[in-house]
This record gives structure tokens, sequence and C-alpha cells, in this order.
């Protein structure tokens, strides 16, 4: 691409183009963070009003029966289903990914202590989301039973690191710092072939890109709703169980809305039946309705028209970094590959963190990951081909100006 008219051309035939009204977007930012925090759909706000006004002002404590509150997690899980290759009554949206997490591998490691005492291996990769790491460790410490996490550099490690020892491999599909994604069909089947059991985080994958777990015969999956499901900062994750390891999934953390009949008031735990036994305390109804606001937008399109839109914006990121920023030392940690790429961009510069912060100043909103990765994320929904060039504009002008320099831009915030 040579011209901005070229992207503007892209726009105007883009088959999503219209899907950019249904979100509130800021006027004056181009806003490539999406794989971090979505942005807010144009309900959302009015959502709130009625949620807080209506249901909680009015309704008060009689909104959990009228206005659906209680409900609200399993019917959340089945919008959301089908954009993971999940069925109907296999997800919930509840807690944080961190807490669905412990819950999900302490069920797994039971699972498999019940089946054959001798795994004690959790297997994982050095590059994973450090909170899934700090979750491992954490059980590990808790169990005190001799259980070890093994962690891997390169994908390529993964079948030599899988023995008769290994209990479960956790592993997240879509790397967040490169975009590098796995082959969850194929991976899947080795894990299996090893006698161990599946967990991905879709953290990175949850409405950016196509997901099967059924198809792939996944055990155990996590996301979270603030990224590409734009449900807003902090909303509730959601946690997968396949359908064969509901029934026997052990909730460690058995909180009554776990129970089978909660409002029977027992002081002993009788888990429910199926996906209603991965819940544990009282749902935060107020974040949580936010999140059917972004949902419902993916009702307008699919996941395949989504991966088509996500693949040609990163390309032509790609494609615009290397050939107008040249000159400049950008080294691409995104795989090419499609089959191995999600949907952000990586780039990795000495001075990352401040040519960030030169962007973010100009306007073109991206964030930092150590060490010197600067990452874009391009969410189809609302993302432009002329934000792309534009973006790739802004940068060349901070790189050959030299504007990141600027002693402010060295000022490390709590969050990058």
């Amino acid at each position: 691409m040579n011209t901005r008219e070229e992207a503007v051309a892209l726009d105007s035939a883009d088959p999503l183009a219209a899907l950019r009204d249904e979100f509130a977007l800021p006027t004056a930012a181009i806003y490539l963070d999406g794989n971090s925090l979505g942005v807010a759909p144009a309900a959302a706000a009015q959502r709130a009003q009625t949620v807080i006004a209506a249901e909680w002002g009015e309704g008060l404590i009689r909104s959990w029966n009228s206005a659906g509150w209680f409900a609200l997690p399993r019917r959340l899980g089945n919008k959301l289903a089908p954009l993971i290759g999940a069925n109907e009554n296999e997800v919930v949206v509840t807690d944080t990914i961190s807490v669905n997490l412990f819950k999900l591998l302490s069920a797994a490691l039971r699972l498999q202590d019940s089946r054959d005492p001798k795994r004690r291996l959790i297997v994982s990769e050095r590059s994973n989301f450090p909170t899934d790491l700090y979750i491992a460790q954490g059980l590990i410490e808790q169990l005190d039973r001799g259980y070890e996490l093994r962690l891997i550099d390169d994908p390529s490690e993964l079948p030599a690191a899988l023995g008769d020892d290994t209990a479960v491999v956790m592993i997240t599909h879509v790397n967040y710092r490169t975009g590098y994604m796995h082959d969850m069909p194929a991976l899947t089947k080795l894990i299996h072939e090893k006698g161990a059991l599946a967990l991905w985080d879709l953290a990175h994958s949850a409405g950016a890109v196509p997901v099967d777990l059924n198809g792939a015969n996944a055990d155990y999956a996590v996301g979270c709703t603030y990224k590409y499901l734009n449900g807003g900062p902090g909303s509730p994750a959601f946690v997968w169980v396949a359908e064969r390891h509901q029934n026997a999934f052990s909730q460690p953390l058995s909180g009554w809305w776990g129970h089978r009949a909660p409002f029977e008031m027992n002081p002993t735990y009788r888990p429910d039946d199926g996906v209603g036994r991965f819940l544990c305390g009282t749902q935060p109804m107020v974040s949580m309705a936010l999140v059917e606001c972004g949902l419902d937008v993916f009702l307008q399109t699919d996941m395949q028209a989504i991966r088509k839109k996500s693949l040609a914006l990163t390309d032509l990121f790609i494609e615009l970094v290397e050939s107008r920023c040249k000159e400049f030392p950008l080294t691409l940690v995104t795989p090419r590959e499609h089959a191995k790429r999600g949907s952000h961009a990586s780039f990795e510069h000495p001075n990352g963190y401040e040519v960030m912060q030169a962007l973010i100043a100009r306007g073109v909103i991206g964030d930092y990951r150590e060490p010197h990765v600067l990452r874009f994320g391009f969410t189809p929904l609302y993302t432009r081909y002329v934000d792309v060039w534009d973006a790739v504009e802004t940068l060349r002008d901070v790189l050959a100006n030299e504007t990141w320099r600027a002693p402010e831009f060295a000022t490390r915030g709590a969050v990058t």
C-alpha cells in the first residue's frame, strides 16, 4: 500500500464497517489496545444507568429474580459459548481469570490424582502470562504434595517435556507479548496421547480468533471479557469445562453460588450439577451486566469474518511498518504465518517504552511489554484500515524526529 487513499478505499468496502458505530470510540485517538482493554460499547452507558437506577435503585433485592440477576452468569456464558466452540450450558461468566484458573488447575490435579497418583507435573511456557504461572506456583505450595511446575522456552520443546508424570499442560492459546498462536487441536491431541489434561487460557483469543474447544477435544479453558469482548475494565472472566468432566469437577472454592440449592441454606456443601458448580460467591451485577453489551455486537457477525479482517489489518500494519519505518531499529516478534498469529502485532525497539509513550501522547494508543516490546492490538469490530495507515505514519514521525527522547516519556507509570 502506497497511499492513505487506498486505506480509505478498503474501509469503504469493509463488510464490518458498520459495526464501528456500535462503540463509543474516542474522537481524538487511534485506539490499538483493544487486546488489553476493549472500548466501551455504545449501549454500555445506558445499560449501566438501567442497572443502577432501575434494577438496583427501584428493584433492589427483587431484581435477583425480576431482572434475572441470579441467572446472568449462565445466560452470558451461553451467549459467549459460540465464540469459543462451546455448547450450551458449558460456560459461565464469573470471577477473574486468576480465580478461575485456580479452580480449574486444582480440579484437574485432583482428577488426575484419582486416576494415576504418580502424575505430579504441571507443564507450561516460561513466556506464559505471569498470573497463570503464579497461580500454579501458589497452588503447588498450598497442596504440598510433591507437585512441580516445568516451564518450556519454545513450543517445539513440549513433546519432550511430557511424560508419564505429567498431569496438566497449561497453555495460553495466543501469547500476550508476541501474538504467537498455538495449534490447539494438534497440541491437545499430543497432550492427551501422553495421558495429560489440556487447560487453555483464551485471554487473547476469545472474540479475536476462531476457537473450537469442543472440536479440539480440550478439557478446560479460562478467558476474560474485558479485551476483545469489550466487557469493561475488570469485567468478569469466564470458565469452560468439557461436558465429560463437569460432574467430576471438584470445586476448591465451594461457595454458596455453586451449591445445588443455595437458598436451602444447608450447612453441608452439595455441588450443583453441570456448569453451575463452577460458580463460587455472589456475582458483581453492575459490571457483569455490561458484558452483555459487548457480546451482543458479535451477534451481528461471525468469527470467520472477524478473523479475515484481523489478518488483513495485521498484515497491513506489518507491511507498512517494515516499508515506511525500515531505517529504524524495529524488529518484528509476531509470526508472519497466519496460522500462528493472533490479532495483535508486536515490534521490539531498544527504547520501546519511550517510543510507546511518545505515540500515546500523539493519540496512537498501544501498550508496552517487557522487554522492549511495542504492542499493537487490532479489533476488527472497530479498527479501520485508515487507522493502521495513520498509526504507522505517526510512528514514523516519532522515530524520525526522535520525539521519544523527551524526558517525560521515560517516566514509568504504575501500568505500562
